[in-house]
């Protein structure tokens, strides 16, 4: 430590490596200090020194630095294993971007290598700080809409996926690694202490042949809620982010500024429908509720700040907090992964042995 303060850099110096850096140096600096970044492309480590930010030249001398107590690796997701177990090798404690790793093995290993080390590693999962999910999870929490049967989670663009390391297989591409990995992560959190108990899970390769430009997977739990998980490349008319349905009404965020609402019946004992015209026919049963039998409420949106991310991994460091991200969770994470590989490449249901 550096009077006081935690001494931290970065390997990987693209987008997320870029926020990283700047999240520690801006916002983290009653706690941190960033001693500077590593990356492989010579014209990242100029960006990199153009901003008043060390750049080394080699990943060597960043893991020979003292100075360095903490290292986050953002480079593309198959380096994760081998940059991290360097690092933890060296002495120091260690944050690997999502996904963890290519697979469970990897990440077993990379476990193995920070009990061996001493040191703490883990996963930045910062959707946990999404203030959607947070929303989301609190009306579930609170069991505002009563039994929750069914919640959809889904982010869709329509711009395939971006043409860098992100669509070759080799190098852990494709959307059940890049945008799945933090809606599964939030689905298998708020649903928390419920068992995971199948998963079936449809592959996509409408923009791209190489590796998967979306998926679409359903998860059911052993009190049977069922939890759709959608990521989609080329939808040109989204729809909402979440969906939510229980026994007393429904909740909706439309989008990441939480715009949405709740509505719930207030009158169960009105169950008389006018009929409707439906088509080419007439309708009792999908006839709407009318407004004397429901109530509109406003989302009860949570505030969030993802730097308590880094705020716990610091305290972890200084031995006076535990880890939010644990090694536990991410193994849940990543056997959840396989499983929708798996269903998806046989096109059948797949038994999950929850842990």
């Amino acid at each position: 430590m550096i009077n006081g303060k935690i001494g931290c850099a970065v390997i990987g110096y693209g987008g997320m490596g870029n926020w990283h850096t700047r999240k520690i140096r801006n916002e983290m600096g009653e706690y941190a200090e960033l001693i500077g970044i590593y990356d492989i492309k010579p014209e990242r480590c100029e960006a990199a020194e153009k901003e008043g930010i060390h750049a080394y030249s080699s990943r060597e001398e960043l893991l020979a630095d003292s100075r360095i107590d903490l290292v986050t690796v953002a480079t593309p997701n198959d380096v994760h294993k081998e940059i991290v177990i360097d690092a933890l090798e060296a002495g120091k404690n260690a944050i690997s971007e999502k996904p963890v790793a290519m697979n469970s093995a990897e990440l077993e290993e990379m476990i193995a290598a920070a009990n061996r080390c001493g040191k703490l590693f883990t996963v930045h999962q910062n959707r946990r700080w999404d203030e959607d999910y947070l929303t989301m999870k609190k009306i579930l929490d609170s069991n505002t809409l009563g039994n929750v049967f069914r919640i959809e989670s889904r982010v869709q663009g329509s711009r395939g996926v971006p043409g860098d390391w992100r669509n070759q297989p080799q190098h852990g591409g494709g959307m059940v690694l890049d945008w799945g990995i933090h809606l599964l992560d939030q689905a298998l959190m708020m649903t928390l202490p419920r068992k995971l108990k199948t998963v079936y899970a449809e592959l996509t390769n409408v923009t791209n042949e190489n590796c998967d430009d979306g998926f679409r997977t359903t998860l059911i739990f052993d009190d049977g809620l069922s939890f759709y998980v959608e990521v989609t490349t080329s939808n040109f008319i989204e729809l909402p982010l979440w969906y939510m349905l229980g026994e007393n009404g429904s909740a909706v965020i439309n989008n990441w500024d939480c715009d949405g609402e709740i509505v719930k019946v207030s009158d169960w004992e009105n169950r008389e429908a006018v009929p409707i015209v439906a088509g080419a026919g007439i309708t009792k049963t999908m006839a709407p509720r009318t407004d004397d039998t429901i109530e509109k409420y406003p989302l009860p949106v949570q505030k969030a700040d993802w730097g308590e991310f880094y705020k716990n991994v610091f305290a972890v460091i200084r031995g006076e907090e535990k880890i939010i991200v644990t090694h536990n969770q991410q193994r849940r994470l990543m056997k959840l992964v396989e499983a929708i590989f798996e269903s998806g490449n046989k096109n059948e249901v797949v038994q999950f042995d929850d842990i």
